[in-house]
């Protein structure tokens, strides 16, 4: 076949893709904007959490402002090497979070701490970080903050009273070990003393509360929540308030992680259960496996509503090249099985052309452009190129 047609108008127009796919565009920016508003709406509460230097709800700096009020000297830092180099028997090392750091700081950290002499305060350390930071610790289920008694014979908490806590329960056999504030048997906050500390120093200890929010802000001055934190953060002269940061470079310094090892391991879990997810849907929904099987249809349609429904779509889809394309195809592979033409020549003009002009020798018709003409320019060209190819089909039949 030597004609071409220049254009595909049945081709999905720029109108066409819009309105297929400004529903999908429409929910994806719904959904960047909630994300964003959310965003926004938890930025302030979180904004300056734990910071010394914040004055807002989360922040800390009233626990701070009462720490120097008392003569402790309060030194905050925000990387590994900085808060190693501070360590010593006269020092309190604040760790605001310590789940944040990675294996290869915490166990920098411990290594550091543990020989001090100092104190060591945990803010709700969890699974990933208590086992090296408090060897011989192990967490259980976190229990909700609220107004708890002590419980217990260390001194500190026998003098603050009810407090607020709760978060990470910690359960330990290490000998000695205090253990206060219970929920359900198991401790929100616990003491255990350091065993590797230097000759020359008094063993260190290590303090975990299972929530941070004694220290806040809000609740410093409810309870007993700012007796206890001035009695734990101020048993020695001097405090570091570490806050770890993702910019911290010691982070990539390990060489024994990969990028994997950055990523939650929550997240790991919930991409595989939406693989599986995707996988099952993927096989659920090709349920025809296999060649596809003709199916006897429960009704019959007749030609001209396949005709007329067919045209509908191509006149909707202003489809008039596609359209003339069809009418003169099929009319061709009609002339050339009334011909005689093998069906490889009935769209080649050379030799379909010459066999019509046989039979009607006397056509006034230019039959090369009728047959492989150009495409219709309008409706009424289209409609007229109809007429003309059944008037010549007509013609050959009765000749």
């Amino acid at each position: 076949m030597t004609s071409t047609i220049s254009s595909t108008s049945v081709s999905p127009t720029a109108r066409q893709v819009w309105n297929r796919g400004r529903g999908l565009l429409i929910a994806l920016v719904i959904l960047l904007m909630a994300g964003i508003a959310m965003a926004a709406l938890r930025s302030g509460d979180q904004h300056g959490r734990l910071d010394p230097r914040s004055a807002d709800a989360h922040g800390s700096r009233a626990a701070a402002e009462l720490l120097k009020n008392s003569g402790v000297s309060v030194d905050v830092v925000t990387t590994l090497d900085e808060a190693t180099a501070a360590t010593g028997p006269d020092t309190t090392l604040l760790v605001t979070n310590p789940d944040l750091l990675t294996h290869h700081q915490q166990r920098s950290l411990h290594d550091a701490t543990a020989p001090s002499g100092g104190r060591t305060v945990l803010l709700g350390a969890g699974p990933p970080s208590v086992d090296i930071l408090a060897p011989g610790v192990r967490t259980d289920t976190p229990a909700p903050v609220s107004a708890r008694a002590p419980r217990c014979s260390l001194t500190a908490a026998d003098r603050a009273g009810t407090v607020d806590l709760g978060g990470e329960r910690y359960v330990t056999d290490a000998p000695g070990a205090d253990s206060c504030y219970p929920s359900d048997g198991l401790p929100t906050l616990l003491k255990v003393a350091a065993t590797d500390a230097a000759p020359d120093t008094d063993a260190g200890d290590t303090v975990l509360l299972g929530s941070p929010a004694l220290l806040y802000n809000e609740r410093l001055d409810k309870q007993g929540n700012a007796s206890l934190a001035l009695q734990l953060l101020g048993s020695r002269p001097h405090l570091v308030w570490y806050l770890p940061s993702l910019g911290d470079a010691s982070a990539s310094d390990s060489g024994d992680s990969g990028f994997l090892d950055l990523i939650p391991s929550g997240w790991l879990w919930g991409t595989f259960q939406l693989f599986l997810a995707a996988v099952l849907a993927a096989l659920w929904r090709a349920r025809r496996l296999g060649p596809l099987v003709a199916e006897r249809l429960p009704v019959a349609i007749r030609a001209s509503e396949s005709t007329e429904g067919r045209a509908r779509l191509y006149r909707n889809a202003n489809a008039r090249d596609h359209a003339g394309a069809v009418l003169r195809s099929a009319t061709r592979d009609r002339l050339a099985l009334l011909l005689g033409v093998p069906p490889a020549g009935a769209h080649s003009p050379e030799t379909l052309v010459p066999a019509v002009s046989a039979r009607l020798q006397d056509t006034p018709q230019d039959l090369r452009t009728l047959l492989f003409g150009p495409a219709p320019a309008d409706d009424t060209a289209l409609i007229r190129l109809a007429d003309q190819l059944d008037a010549l089909e007509r013609e050959v039949r009765t000749s």
